[in-house]
């Protein structure tokens, strides 16, 4: 055990072999990274941006919602992050009346300040190295296929274990974790505060903060304003607190300063945040499956679903709002398995992870490591035995369990049964209470059943012409045999006969409530079948999971060290890295370059007042026709919107902060090209990009467009 450790140390303190590549942990940075930081411009020294003992750059930095990255920007809480970060938010207070989805909205006071029950912001207040504390207990357990290195339970009651009770009682909102590095070869605990108070301050127009929607999303040139603000409150003493009027705006140790000089192309930039996923220790056999069953099934059975979702989204403002989120949310992971499938076959990764495999087989042989070729050939064996369960799963998960919403309606009705069974009026009064609770969970405001059932249809037919009837959820077989295969005619049967098929159908069931029409309800019986199928499947493919988790171990192991002359950084995992690089635009094809900036012009080269997606705001239409920018303007005159970087970003970089070479805040990251999604892969210098709205953008449409320069005045502009 501390033999590995010594070989993961010596790999982590050396230089890497490719600039603007990786995702790298703060606490060895001044090892790792911080010289060719230096050669790049930056001006910074490494405390200044990651210190355990003082406030650094890392402290202006925090988990936005459960997916999201945020800066703080002000002494008093102030947060941006990005527009399609905070749409749930943003949408939870829109209504037909209120739309702030269309109209934006912009708190003119404190007090007019919303409220998000459920969201929180969560700062990280320290992070230790804890392998040869983990690894010591680890040695505890005896079992040589325990799972305990990867196991979160375990591994955060040791981080409970190591900080104490009385820590954790001493500091409201304080939590610990410790997060597995490199497949579970090294360790480090994260302590964080968690804030529970969260207000929305204001939001552009969806025309702004989403303009170019789904045909521009993973695209440059971009023209999005894609920003929000709330800002973070606490209790009088600072500590989190659960929503309260006698809460205050949070004083944080530190905030961003915000930059409005501009930059040139080449320029340093760097960026921090909570990327989510990565891949970069796949195996060939695994970029293939990636390819062929996860991204082949994502693509295909998404087009469809969003395809009839639209349709019904353009026809009726009310459902247009309904399903803004759920659209935006499907479109987004669609786009990106496109283009990761582009990378794999336009770079051919499959090829340069055999390259990796070939070279360590080689080195172990020559090491006398055998463990590596038994590691391999356990993994080539698992992902060939998973294939035929993988795809099974994929189709049921796309198609079905996220396809369909009444996949979900309630299920656990057993007890009302038995109440109704045995006439116990008391309990059936206390399981119908429960019942309409959950049926209102299910059927809430963004639910539209014409919707589901328009959905159901599509989804349905291309299961199962995908998926063989024999290994079906058990009640499809319903639609052979009662319905003579006709999918429409058993889809609409469902709505009329189902007691969640609409508003009418429940409340005359509350009324007249039978046991018999609980034990025979359809939709009740086509999610339960569905579930049933989705358990067996999990728990086919749960089979392999240990031996693939040992084996990884044992394979990244052995790549760290063979390249111990390398800086390897460990996949992304939702916890808070640095990645760097420069201000620079790219070439997709042949005879095509894309600069680093984009302008206002573009917004207005693009503006069609004839599709959603590209309509462009009166009064910002206004303000570019008297070239009103105010001190935000590039030296050129032009009103800067986007800008990109090689930095190497991934999903859970939405709403990072993009610092220039003296740390201050130039814009907020919001997505990645095309061409560079395959980076979660394998890093591809010549495409990868990050796309960032300029901060003088932001700034602009808060003071200029939305009047709410009021805001301006907490923060420090730095011009």
């Amino acid at each position: 055990m501390k033999r590995l450790f010594l070989f993961v140390a010596t790999v982590l303190l050396a230089l890497p072999l490719k600039a603007d590549e990786g995702m790298w942990i703060l606490p060895l940075l001044k090892e790792q990274k911080f010289d060719e930081m230096k050669s790049l411009g930056l001006k910074l020294q490494d405390y200044d941006i990651y210190s355990p003992d003082q406030a650094s750059l890392k402290d202006a930095v925090v988990i936005f919602g459960g997916g999201c990255t945020g800066e703080i920007v002000s002494p008093d809480g102030l947060l941006l992050t990005n527009h399609h970060c905070g749409y749930g938010s943003i949408q939870s207070h829109s209504t037909v009346d209120h739309d702030y989805l269309t109209d934006g909205f912009w708190a003119t006071t404190r007090d007019q300040e919303l409220p998000n029950p459920g969201l929180t912001v969560t700062f990280i207040d320290k992070i230790d190295e804890v392998t040869d504390y983990v690894k010591a207990e680890l040695a505890k357990d005896k079992d040589p296929n325990s799972m305990n290195y990867l196991s979160p339970s375990f591994l955060n009651k040791l981080a409970e274990k190591k900080v104490g009770k009385k820590f954790l009682q001493n500091n409201p909102g304080t939590e610990v974790e410790i997060k597995p590095f490199f497949g579970g070869n090294q360790y480090y605990m994260f302590t964080k505060k968690i804030y529970s108070d969260v207000r929305l301050v204001g939001t552009p127009p969806s025309a702004i903060g989403k303009f170019g929607a789904d045909t521009d999303n993973w695209m440059w040139p971009r023209h999005t304003g894609d920003f929000s603000v709330f800002r973070v409150y606490a209790d009088k003493n600072g500590n989190p607190a659960p929503y309260s009027e006698t809460n205050v705006p949070l004083h944080p140790k530190r905030w961003m300063k915000i930059s409005i000089k501009g930059f040139q192309e080449n320029d340093f930039a760097m960026i921090m945040g909570f990327p989510g996923r990565t891949n970069k220790y796949y195996t060939s056999w695994e970029v293939a499956e990636r390819r062929d069953i996860d991204n082949a099934v994502r693509i295909n059975i998404r087009e469809l679903r969003q395809k009839a979702m639209l349709e019904e989204m353009l026809k009726d403002p009310k459902v247009r709002i309904q399903y803004a989120s759920k659209y935006a949310s499907s479109e987004n992971a669609y786009k990106n398995s496109i283009g990761s499938n582009w990378a794999i076959n336009k770079r051919n990764f499959e090829q340069v992870k055999r390259d990796e495999q070939e070279a360590l087989l080689a080195w172990g042989k020559k090491e006398c490591q055998p463990q590596y070729e038994e590691a391999l050939l356990t993994l080539e064996q698992i992902v060939s035995d998973r294939k035929d369960l993988r795809s099974r799963k994929w189709m049921l998960d796309e198609a079905i369990v996220r396809g369909i919403e009444f996949t979900s309606v309630p299920t656990d009705v057993d007890t009302l049964i038995t109440a109704l069974t045995k006439d116990d009026q008391k309990g059936i009064k206390k399981q119908l209470f429960l019942l309409s609770n959950a049926f209102r969970r299910f059927y809430d405001k963004d639910y539209a059943p014409e919707v589901d059932r328009k959905i159901a249809k599509v989804m349905l037919k291309e299961y199962r012409r995908l998926v063989p009837t024999k290994v079906e959820p058990a009640y499809f077989a319903n639609i052979d045999k009662k319905y003579k295969g006709d999918v429409d005619k058993f889809v609409d049967e469902l709505f009329e006969k189902s007691i969640f098929g609409s508003q009418e159908n429940f409340s005359r069931f509350i009324a007249h409530p039978t046991a018999k029409e609980l034990e025979q309800d359809p939709m009740i019986q086509f999610a339960l079948s569905v579930k049933a199928e989705q358990r067996e499947l999990n728990q086919a493919l749960k089979q392999f999971d240990d031996g693939y988790n040992l084996a990884h171990r044992t394979y990244v192991e052995g790549l760290l060290r063979m390249n111990k002359g390398e800086a390897q950084w460990p996949d992304a995992n939702f916890t808070l890295r640095l990645t760097y690089g420069q201000i620079k635009g790219y070439s997709p094809r042949d005879c095509d370059y894309y600069g680093c900036q984009t302008t206002l012009d573009g917004v207005m080269e693009k503006e069609d007042s004839t599709n959603w997606e590209f309509v462009v705001p009166q009064r910002l239409k206004d303000l570019y026709a008297k070239k009103d920018f105010g001190p935000y303007a590039a030296a050129n005159g032009k009103m800067p919107v986007a800008l990109c970087a090689t930095t190497h970003t991934t999903g859970g970089n939405s709403g990072s902060p993009v610092m220039n070479a003296e740390g201050e805040l130039i814009g907020i990251n919001f997505d990645r090209n095309w061409e560079g999604v395959g980076g979660d892969i394998e890093y591809l210098p010549d495409y990868q990009r990050s796309i960032i709205v300029d901060i003088r953008y932001v700034l602009f449409l808060i003071d200029k467009y939305a009047g709410a320069d009021y805001l301006l005045k907490e923060m420090e502009i730095v011009k």
